[in-house]
């Protein structure tokens, strides 16, 4: 189906944003559309469990590694400008890509998303977001593969169910594209923008290391940060992975970290916290694979 791009037990380390994690069964690089149709279709038929895999971010594989098929969406990448003005991107464009996209055209709206890593299809799925603005602020649209009647289908902002760091899609299905509604104003000041908010996300989490992103979900009208700095942990160590000094909801690989490290320290993250102030924290980063 895919001649020269499938590769059998490849490590996800070198394919996650943490760089840890054991290998996958299958990982396919997707070039297009209609290779990512037929992967899923072939997969639901011979019930393989699917995991399509974007940039790698708010995702720790476990050290055992993932069964079934992994697809890499290498080719979906393409972002455009339609005439009403919103920011069309597949599910593979970087986040980089796009900001810096609607930067070069003067599109305002999308600023808030500049340092979320990952890629559009996460972005969706996740309804990334900060405190100020999410996902479903900005996006129009959303186009799917659903797997379960075997085509691609666009759904409307209004069909979309959208919660705080998570969006339903249907069982199996998988984002190809989103729109986003942006407004006209000069490239200059849209990179500005950009820029100053760079920096603030420079000066307050561990960019320059290796991390999943925020590890935990905010509760209900708190920081998960701040509830595990107050715990003591910003610092704490096990193997090679850290909660960031910088940033406590932060773990980061400082060399070496195994997924069973991170698994610790999120647990013992956990412990403290429902100790001290009596608040069940749950994981925003999404845990995948088998123990080793």
């Amino acid at each position: 189906m895919l001649p020269g791009r499938v590769v059998l037990g490849e490590s996800l380390a070198d394919w996650t944003s943490l760089r840890v994690g054991g290998p996958a069964d299958a990982l396919v690089r997707i070039e297009a559309r209609a290779e990512l149709e037929r992967v899923s279709v072939w997969c639901r038929r011979l019930a393989l469990p699917l995991l399509v895999l974007g940039g790698g971010f708010n995702l720790l594989v476990r050290d055992g590694g993932v069964r079934g098929v992994v697809v890499r969406l290498a080719g979906l990448r393409d972002v455009g400008l339609d005439a009403d003005g919103r920011v069309r991107a597949e599910a593979g464009a970087s986040h980089s890509a796009v900001t810096r996209f609607a930067a070069d055209r003067g599109r305002a709206g999308l600023e808030f998303a500049v340092g979320i890593p990952g890629t559009v299809g996460g972005w969706i799925a996740m309804n990334a977001g900060t405190r100020e603005r999410e996902m479903k602020d900005v996006v129009t649209s959303v186009e799917l593969f659903d797997p379960a009647e075997g085509r691609a289908v666009t759904r409307a902002r209004a069909e979309l169910r959208f919660h705080y760091r998570s969006t339903e899609l249907p069982p199996g299905g998988v984002v190809l594209a989103a729109a986003f509604a942006t407004q006209a104003d000069e490239p200059e000041a849209v990179r500005e923008r950009h820029k100053r908010l760079l920096a603030e996300r420079r000066a307050t989490q561990p960019v320059d290391q290796p991390s999943c992103g925020s590890v935990f979900v905010n509760p209900p009208g708190d920081f998960a940060g701040r509830l595990i700095e107050a715990a003591g942990l910003k610092g704490t160590q096990i193997g090679g992975a850290m909660i960031s000094p910088l940033h406590a909801n932060f773990i980061v690989n400082t060399g070496g970290a195994r997924a069973a490290d991170v698994l610790a320290l999120i647990e013992r993250a956990r412990a403290a916290v429902r100790e001290r102030s009596h608040v069940e924290l749950r994981t925003e980063v999404h845990v995948v694979g088998e123990d080793a």
